[in-house]
């Protein structure tokens, strides 16, 4: 009898805890992750926050660096297959394959998508969108070596963008001695996740380390020929920058599952079960196939009726246990084993940290969500200039 093969595309944090989850569940066949950089899972997180600032991403080589950053693997999983540096093209759900960029051919019996996702560029007139122009993004190992060795005191940085990137990328700035500007269309930084009362507190404390925010305003140019030498944006401002942080959000890496029906309009909407849903609408799903990590979408009981799709730190591991457990009762060929695993309530809470000069931003749920006359203070006091912001946001609101 052929051994079976989970086949998990995307060799981050959420295609290893599937694999982890896979042999806790009892899979003994074999389990190949294709990831498309050179490296194991490694924590992405301080990327834009503690190994930014620090000194260990400016002072060793990228294999040092990873080796600081890798993820241990449990024992369990100690004999996955990993093929690395490789990316996928298309899969091919009638014959249970993967085609990879590089013409390889991957057959499966189960398959994880878990390929995350990209960083966001901005579509302007300038230099060309590398590192080398001047023109950075921070999403993996690589990204944050390159950033780090430009940012000395006294550089000017523009950071584009105020979510959860911009903003810890605008505090490793600081900290290192640059002089920083946050451009951003919303109205306050990390607006969305936090709500408004506590992203006005956050702004408060980037001013008064030194960030000047330039907000609800858009780029029009990078300033430069080989290489940024400033932004243009939408009011006729040009800010100075000897380098730009383009933190803008992300793109899901979910091309190479198109073609089947899926709904990929952000990332793959799923059933509880995380499995595909096939025909946006209709109840049917793809069986073996299971999405995880930044790119699954999927209902959340805890939050009422929809489905989303969360970039939290939680979310990978949360997702890859779901999927293994569904994956395992799948591989073992008990119909009434898959039944109860795929019928099972779940939920989840997402949770998320951030690093940002002196302070720690824990969150458990999605505070965004809350209306404004339900976020409640339950302790401590909030400062004079958030009481203004939300005074002047709700007589606006109401004339």
């Amino acid at each position: 009898m052929t051994q079976q093969r989970a086949l998990v595309v995307g060799a981050g944090l959420a295609g290893l805890r599937t694999a982890e989850a896979l042999r806790a569940q009892g899979y003994p066949g074999e389990i190949l992750v294709v990831g498309d950089e050179p490296w194991r899972p490694y924590n992405r997180p301080p990327l834009s926050k503690e190994a930014l600032a620090g000194e260990f991403l400016a002072e060793l080589t990228s294999e040092g660096t990873h080796e600081r950053l890798a993820y241990r693997v449990r024992k369990a999983a100690a004999d996955v297959v990993w093929h690395l540096g490789a990316r996928a093209a298309r899969a091919d759900l009638a014959q249970h394959r993967v085609e990879l960029a590089d013409g390889t051919s991957l057959e499966y019996d189960a398959l994880v998508a878990a390929t995350g996702v990209s960083a966001r560029r901005l579509s302007v007139p300038g230099p060309p969108p590398r590192a080398a122009a001047g023109r950075h993004i921070v999403r993996t190992l690589d990204d944050a070596i390159a950033l780090r060795a430009e940012l000395l005191p006294g550089a000017g940085v523009v950071v584009i963008g105020a979510g959860f990137i911009g903003c810890e990328v605008a505090a490793s700035a600081r900290t290192l001695g640059c002089e920083v500007d946050c451009v951003a269309i919303d109205t306050l930084p990390m607006i969305r996740p936090l709500g408004p009362m506590l992203a006005a507190e956050l702004q408060r404390r980037h001013e008064q380390h030194g960030v000047r925010f330039h907000l609800s305003t858009g780029v029009t140019a990078f300033e430069g020929s080989q290489r940024v030498t400033g932004v243009s944006l939408t009011n006729g401002t040009v800010l100075p920058a000897n380098l730009v942080v383009e933190a803008l959000g992300s793109i899901p890496a979910v091309g190479w599952l198109a073609g089947h029906g899926f709904d990929l309009s952000d990332g793959v909407l799923t059933d509880g079960a995380l499995r595909p849903a096939i025909d946006a609408g209709s109840p049917s799903v793809a069986d073996g196939v299971a999405v995880v990590g930044d790119i699954a979408r999927f209902p959340n009981p805890r939050f009422g009726h929809g489905a989303w799709r969360v970039e939290h730190w939680s979310v990978p591991t949360d997702t890859g246990r779901r999927a293994g457990a569904v994956l395992g009762g799948y591989l073992s060929g008990d119909a009434e084993r898959y039944a109860a695993i795929t019928s099972a309530p779940w939920e989840v809470l997402p949770s998320f940290w951030s690093d940002q000069y002196d302070v720690r931003l824990q969150s458990y749920g999605m505070p965004g969500l809350a209306e404004p006359d339900g976020v409640k203070v339950l302790d401590g006091d909030l400062d004079d200039f958030v009481r203004d912001y939300l005074n002047k946001t709700a007589a606006s609101s109401a004339q």
